[in-house]
């Protein structure tokens, strides 16, 4: 009887190793097929040796085990390092696509794209090429180097500009202060306009005012010339969402009252162009409503339109009618009662129809960074070429800013097969040209 119970434990055992390696494989093999994907962001680099390893080094390990004879699961640790060649050959042969492009719509498209870089020979084709409207700066260029260094860096690539009788950069940066003061601390760590809100309303106008020029002068004194801040969304009490990473609206928000953020926002505003750069209104529709982080998970916005025109979206309205120079920037949240298809970034009811026609703006509108899980479970060619059709004028590849290979090609294939939308992009073109971009 023990004999028996003992071979049924290792029968059992057997079993599991044989489903561990087949899970492990199917994960590897997925994973290496799709190391261009955002997800795969933070080992970009050395995903592609390390997914090549793994599977070879599983193939030496299968054939020193039982398991390895069985053909099936050695064939499919053999695809792991395959499918990793594969997707890196795929990415390598349309980035040299798009360098290669010289026709007039690559050169109109590039301008609506800006992109996030490590190193500066990244983007100098690019730029030097119209293949790229802008570049997105953060900590990643500032790693084990000083603030004069990326001066001269952005400087070297207007000059790349110039020298091709192209328009400046747009050169962006996420300084709202506070927590996320990505540019910190090579320039001042300033608090963020929240810190404002309980001031009396005199002081908190000034003292906002001073902070926003007190940051645009420090972007403005290495070359960055729009600030994606101020933060607009409402701050909602509710539990703290275990799996909210990165949006943290509880944190970043400035009040949760409407007129408070419509009027610490507004003032900040002002002082960032009176320092001399531009101002973004973000996240609308409002990610203080949404119930999950749009970084990573699918958000539905669920009020009626007219509930968020008296809340969260006042101040909007009222930022972008008191500086028309603030740019806009549409998040990745899904407003039900408008257009419960597709996220606010690429949703032409929302870009097109409530902002430009029923606000009236006319101002620039960027997308959140692309290369977040909404854009990719939508289905990252059509988000890109809805967008451009949608009235969006900059659409944003922070985190990756090799996701523009991908976004050129798909929007040069649209062009060529008519789906753009003409009109849009004349009149999206019109916007950027009255901004200087």
């Amino acid at each position: 009887m023990r004999a028996i119970v003992w071979t049924g434990i290792a029968r059992m055992g057997r079993v599991l190793r044989a489903g561990v390696w087949w899970v492990g494989g199917l994960l590897l093999a997925f994973a290496g097929a799709n190391i261009h994907d955002p997800y795969l962001t933070p080992i970009k680099g050395w995903s592609l040796p390390l997914f090549v390893a793994a599977g070879l080094c599983g193939l030496l390990v299968l054939r020193r085990t039982g398991i390895g004879r069985r053909p099936a699961l050695a064939l499919l640790w053999l695809a792991v390092p395959l499918c990793t060649v594969g997707a890196e050959a795929v990415f390598q042969i349309r980035k040299a696509q798009v360098l290669s492009m010289r026709e007039p719509l690559a050169a109109e498209l590039g301008r609506h794209f800006i992109v996030g870089y490590r190193r500066v020979g990244e983007v100098e084709a690019l730029a030097a090429r119209g293949l790229i409207g802008g570049v997105f700066v953060s900590r990643h260029n500032l790693a084990g180097r000083s603030s004069e260094a990326l001066r001269d860096e952005i400087g070297h690539l207007q000059e790349i500009r110039r020298q091709a009788g192209l328009p400046p950069l747009t050169v962006a940066a996420d300084q709202e202060g506070g927590i996320v003061s990505r540019l910190s601390p090579w320039l001042p760590h300033r608090s963020a306009p929240g810190a404002l809100a309980d001031l009396p309303p005199g002081e908190r106008r000034a003292s906002a005012r001073a902070l926003g020029q007190a940051h645009g002068r420090d972007l403005q004194s290495i070359g960055v010339t729009v600030n994606l801040a101020p933060v607009l969304d409402l701050r909602r009490d509710r539990p703290p969402d275990p799996l909210d990473f990165h949006s943290l609206i509880a944190q970043r928000a400035i009040s949760d009252d409407p007129e408070v953020v419509a009027e610490v926002a507004a003032a900040y505003a002002e002082g960032v162009t009176g320092g001399g750069v531009r101002p973004t209104a973000k996240h609308f529709p409002g990610l203080g409503r949404a119930q999950s982080d749009t970084h990573h998970f699918r958000a539905v916005i669920g009020e009626p339109r007219a509930v968020l025109e008296a809340t969260d979206w006042l101040p909007f309205r009222r930022v972008l009618a008191a500086d028309p120079q603030t740019l806009l920037m549409v998040g990745h949240a899904i407003v039900a009662a408008v257009d419960p298809d597709r996220p606010a970034s690429h949703s032409r009811l929302l870009v097109d129809g409530v902002i430009r026609r029923d606000w009236g703006f006319d101002g620039l509108i960027v997308t959140d960074d692309m290369a977040m899980t909404p854009v990719y479970q939508y289905g990252f060619c059509r988000a890109v070429v809805e967008a451009l059709n949608a009235g969006v004028d900059l659409l944003l590849f922070a985190l990756d800013g090799s996701q523009l290979y991908r976004a050129m090609s798909c929007a040069v294939d649209a062009g060529k097969r008519g789906r753009l939308d003409r009109a849009m992009l004349a009149a999206s073109d019109r916007r950027l040209l009255d901004s200087g971009h």
